[in-house]
């Protein structure tokens, strides 16, 4: 029989480019558990002890705010972003744009 390793997306995040995409698309789901697994995906990537430490928050902190069911303050999310050298930005939906 033969046994797969579990897929993890971080293993592919190897570019900023590639981090952004995938964090915006999983922003795009009503699920917001689905974007915080991302940015944990991202971090872990990144290096959680150095996104930790460019975030200013505690490890520990890190993992707690982004395990699935959290509720974060915008606050962290930010500093989380900004630790990962991305931005978040706001632009029309598809549907207002073709108004």
């Amino acid at each position: 029989m033969t046994k797969l390793a579990p897929f993890d997306a971080s293993d592919y995040l190897d570019s900023e480019e590639m981090m952004a995409e995938y964090l915006a698309a999983c922003l795009e789901d009503e699920n917001p558990d689905v974007f915080l697994s991302a940015l944990a995906d991202v971090a872990k990537a990144k290096g959680m002890s150095q996104v930790a430490k460019d975030s200013g928050l505690g490890r520990e902190s890190l993992y707690k705010a982004l395990a699935p069911g959290a509720h974060p303050r915008h606050e962290t999310i930010r500093k989380v972003v900004e630790a990962l050298g991305l931005k978040m930005s706001i632009s029309p939906s598809a549907t207002q744009a073709a108004e």
